[in-house]
This record gives C-alpha cells, sequence and structure tokens, in this order.
C-alpha cells in the first residue's frame, strides 16, 4: 500500500500570509503506465493516479515559485525549455497572475522535511508540483522534471508531461566530480557547461584540480609569476606517453580571479560547492619555474613540465623552508578569500621523496624537528599547512599520501591508490571520499580499444556502475566516516571538450547512481534501457558520447 501526502502552498500575494493547500493519498490498485527513464533513479517513482493523464506545458504554462529563493530554479527551468524547445514560460509568484492555465508549481517549506535535499514532484492533468524543504531540494526537483521532458524535437507547441509521482532524496553527501585543467587547459565557457552536466545529474561538488607541473592555472596577485611563467609550458609530448616527440608549442592559461568568482557564483546557483585545489608538497614544476628559490636544487634550471609521468624523474617537490610556507601561507590566503568552499584540497599525493633525501637542508630539519623519515617531514609538512588553514576557518581535503607519516588531525582523506587509505582514514574517524582509480578515474579507456588515444588502462561503464563507496570490512559506525565518493577527470590526453564529454558520458550517469540512488535499487540493465533515453538527450543538448554505446 502506498500512502503519498503532497504538500502544497498556495498564496495570493507577496502580502498576505502562505495558505496551506491539498493533500492528495495514492492507494493501490493504480495501474502502473510505463515510467519515465530518470538517471539518478529516484527513490520511489509510480504512475500518477491517472496515468493517462498528461500534464501540457505550452506559451501560456507559467512557473509559480513560492518565494525568491526558489526563483534561480525556477530561471534554469525556464532557460532548459526555452533553449531547446522555443517555448518562453514566464515566472510567477502569486496565483493571480495565472488564468485558467496550467502552472509548475515550485514550493519550499521548511517545515516538509527534515532532510534539506528531499523533494517531490507529483504531475497531474491541470498541475506540476514540486516540493521540498529547500531551495537546492526544488533545484534537485527541477533537474527530474527536466528528464520528464520530451528528447526529441526541438521547437514543438506543446509539450506532454507523463503522470508520475515521485519522492526523492540522495544517498551520499558527498557527491562530486573532478576536472583536471593544469595539463590541458578548458576556458570558463566549458568549465560552466561541465558544472551543469553535474548539476544535471545531482551532484554537488566540483573538485577543481586548479595546479599541478604542467601549468598554474589561477592568478594570484602577490606572486604573479605563477601565471606569467607557471601557467605556460613550451611544447607537450606527442602520443601516448613517453611520447614520439614534442609539438614544441607554447601552451597554457590561467583563470583571473574575477573569472573564478564568476563560476563560483555560476555553480552556487546550482548547489554546486567549489573545491580548489593546489598541490604541495609535490607535483609543483610549475611553481619552481617561477619559484626556484623554493626547490630543493634552486640552481638548476627550472622549467613547466611538457610530458607525463615525471614521477621520479624531475625535481617538483617543495623544499619545506620557512620560505616556502611564507610563499603556501600567501598563496593559500588568496585561494582561501576567494572561495567560499569550507574545504581547500592541498593535494599531497606523489611527493617524490628523493629529492628530501638529498637535500642537506631537508636531512636538517628531519633531525631537528625528531622526525623519522621523510614520511615524517611529509606529514610534519602537511600539519603545518592543515594548521594554517583551520586557522581561517577551513578543512584541508588530501589525497591518501596524507596518512604517510601519521595524518593530519581534521584532515579528509580522499582515497585513489585504492580502498585501503580510505578504510584506514575511516578506521581513524576522519571523513572519506571514495576516488579508487580502478573505478574512478573516467581519464581510462571506456573500451578494450578505444575511439581515441587515452591513459593505457581500461574502465568500463560496468565497472563504474557496480562500484560500492562502502568497503565491506567496515562496520556500521565506521562506514558513517564514508562521505560519498567522486569521480576523476585528468587531462593528460584529453585536449578540448569534445574529448572531456567523450570520456565522461556515459560514466557520469553511472557515478550519479551510485551516489544518489539507493543500493537496493541499483540494477544494471534496467540503468542501460534508461541510458537509452538519456542519449537522446544528450543529442537533444549536443553533448558528444561514444555512439558504441549504441550497439554495445
Amino acid at each position: 500500500m502506498l500512502f503519498f501526502a503532497l504538500l502544497f502552498l498556495v498564496f495570493c500575494s507577496m502580502k498576505k500570509s502562505f495558505l496551506l493547500f491539498a493533500l492528495i493519498v495514492l492507494c493501490t490498485g493504480i495501474v502502473q503506465a510505463q515510467l519515465p527513464a530518470i538517471i539518478p533513479q529516484p527513490v520511489e517513482l509510480r504512475a500518477g493516479l491517472f496515468p493517462q493523464d498528461k500534464f501540457k506545458i505550452d506559451t501560456h504554462t507559467s512557473i509559480l515559485i513560492s518565494d525568491n529563493t526558489v526563483k534561480p530554479s525556477a530561471q534554469f527551468l525556464a532557460n532548459y525549455i526555452f533553449k531547446y524547445y522555443k517555448l518562453k514560460l514566464k515566472i510567477v509568484n502569486s496565483p493571480e497572475h495565472i488564468k485558467n492555465a496550467q502552472s509548475i508549481n515550485l514550493v519550499v517549506n521548511k517545515q516538509m522535511y527534515t532532510n534539506a535535499d528531499k523533494y517531490f514532484v507529483s504531475v497531474l492533468k491541470n498541475q506540476l508540483n514540486a516540493g521540498s524543504a529547500s531551495p537546492q531540494g526544488i533545484f534537485y526537483a527541477v533537474q527530474t522534471i527536466i528528464q520528464l521532458l520530451p528528447v526529441t524535437a526541438i521547437e514543438q507547441t506543446e509539450l506532454m508531461i507523463p503522470s508520475v509521482d515521485i519522492i526523492d532524496y540522495p544517498r551520499f553527501a558527498y557527491r562530486g566530480m573532478h576536472l583536471d585543467v593544469s595539463r590541458h587547459f578548458f576556458d570558463v565557457a566549458f568549465i560552466k557547461k561541465y558544472i551543469d552536466y553535474l548539476a544535471l545529474h545531482k551532484l554537488n561538488n566540483f573538485h577543481w584540480h586548479l595546479t599541478d607541473d604542467h601549468g598554474w592555472r589561477i592568478e594570484i596577485k602577490k606572486h604573479p609569476k605563477l601565471t606569467a611563467i607557471g601557467a605556460w609550458r613550451n611544447g607537450t609530448i606527442i602520443g601516448l606517453y613517453p611520447g614520439t616527440g614534442n609539438d614544441g608549442l607554447r601552451y597554457g592559461g590561467y583563470y583571473t580571479q574575477q573569472e573564478v568568482k564568476d563560476v563560483i557564483k555560476y555553480a552556487a546557483d546550482r548547489y554546486i560547492n567549489v573545491t580548489p585545489e593546489i598541490e604541495m608538497p609535490g607535483h609543483n614544476m610549475a611553481v619552481l619555474a617561477a619559484y626556484p628559490e623554493l626547490s630543493t636544487t634552486p640552481k638548476e634550471q627550472k622549467q613547466v613540465a611538457q610530458t607525463w609521468g615525471i614521477f621520479n624523474k624531475f625535481n617538483n617537490v617543495l623544499l619545506p623552508s620557512e620560505q616556502t610556507f611564507s610563499f603556501l601561507e600567501e598563496v593559500l590566503t588568496e585561494v582561501m578569500d576567494l572561495f567560499p568552499s569550507p574545504y581547500i584540497h592541498i593535494g599531497g599525493d606523489e611527493c617524490s621523496k628523493i629529492w628530501w633525501k638529498q637535500s642537506a637542508f631537508s636531512q636538517k630539519l628531519i633531525k631537528e624537528k625528531g622526525l623519522k623519515d621523510e614520511n615524517g617531514l611529509q606529514s610534519y609538512f602537511i600539519h603545518r599547512v592543515e594548521k594554517f588553514v583551520n586557522g581561517k576557518g577551513k578543512t584541508i581535503i588530501g589525497w591518501d599520501e596524507i596518512l604517510d607519516g601519521g595524518l593530519a588531525p581534521n584532515a579528509i582523506v580522499m582515497s585513489w591508490r585504492g580502498e585501503k587509505g580510505g578504510i584506514a582514514a575511516a578506521k581513524q574517524k576522519h571523513k572519506v571520499i571514495m576516488t579508487p582509480e580502478n573505478m574512478m578515474y573516467f581519464n581510462h579507456s571506456q573500451f578494450v580499444k578505444d575511439d581515441s588515444l587515452t591513459a593505457a588502462k581500461y574502465l568500463p561503464l560496468k565497472t563504474v556502475y557496480d562500484y560500492e563507496p562502502i568497503p565491506a570490512v567496515l562496520n556500521e559506525a565506521e562506514a558513517k566516516y564514508i562521505w560519498g565518493a567522486q569521480g576523476n577527470l585528468w587531462s593528460e590526453y584529453i585536449a578540448n571538450p569534445a574529448k572531456a564529454e567523450y570520456m565522461l558520458f556515459p560514466r557520469l550517469d553511472a557515478l550519479s547512481e551510485i551516489l544518489w540512488s539507493p543500493k537496493e535499487k541499483k540494477n544494471y540493465t534496467d540503468f542501460q534501457k534508461r541510458l537509452k533515453t538519456q542519449f537522446e538527450r544528450y543529442d537533444l543538448m549536443k553533448v558528444n558520447y561514444s555512439k558504441r554505446y549504441l550497439t554495445n
């Protein structure tokens, strides 16, 4: 038996109080019609009380909002419908503006649910109602409404939406996707498009990998050489590492602080948090090209990396000196002032300790601080940076190497070298984001013989879909520290937006279902069926994806 109560607020004007309206109770015996294909799969999706009914959207349809907090979501929906169907809908805040027309009603009522992300959508013949306790819940409802729209036609005079009832909320609090803009730079227009892709899939965290050996991509006013020198390399290897040569072309780019603010605002309007990553203490060839005095070998000639796979081959590690820490604090201060995110990703991965072993200063510091070895020195480095970041009211996130030598007290661990680091961090009662390379690195090939050059590893769609972020070895109390998971898109072999989209889709769809849908509702066969509709939507949106999925 299903008892589904719909709460909806009806209001007369901005000066009048909200009135509680209507409850519709659905009972057993409903004949299930063909249900729409929605990704990620909602918690509850059922045919409406009268499955034969359809809700019509045409030029007379209005979007009715309960208050201005819902307006960005209403505008998002209106923009989507106009862009792809050429139907222009009005946004109104009073039912007095609606004259015998069908309306899409978006309502926030704080007392509706205790879960701010939870929402309902109920499609009736004359109304489409969506409600939540928060504006972000309404935004997720809008993403679902978009997936109820037709996928095959543009410039229709009317759109018909099936009668359905949906109750939905996410499984994990952290639902993330990463983009590396150091190896290859993507302009602001594509970053915004990328954020829209995350929004469509109800992800809520964008991990912006802004710095690495191959280019520094964010303006730092106190250290202008980072972009004047560190944002540009004088060539890039050709083909799969180790390559067949070098193209010899100057390559680079960076985001101004104003552009960063623009991206952050754009993401915030879609309820997506943007977490910047500033790599340390390794992966810093771009920094050392600009400021060689921060290196363990300051007299050696430095350049921004032109080849991939530089681990242990080139000195890319910061000297743990007071000058370096002052530099990092100045950089991080500007970054933290720019980003409202409560989190700063500080990297911490693949720090080649051989450069510290060969450094007299580093060896002396190990003895002075009573550290055991170079792993202890990395722990000292991360602890010191964390203390500074915590002092600014922020929390650090780091790749699982930050466990080496002892985990910083408040750090969040992003587990990429399998699940071992995440398991260890969870047992130490630290938040964990699971992103194991073999399941979550979308730069790996989708097929044994892919259509274009990729990293030389294989990650098929089903492997992504079948991933379970909570390791079975964790008990119930420990499992609560698995905050969520994240997909990563490293850009060594991704030089343009079309290739980024090709590598992203449809593995992003699989990721969204891992992170949003109930574990017990996951079904790969059903997911494949729903993907067929999603591919039609991508065709409508002109999103690039591998057509091989249509035949495989």
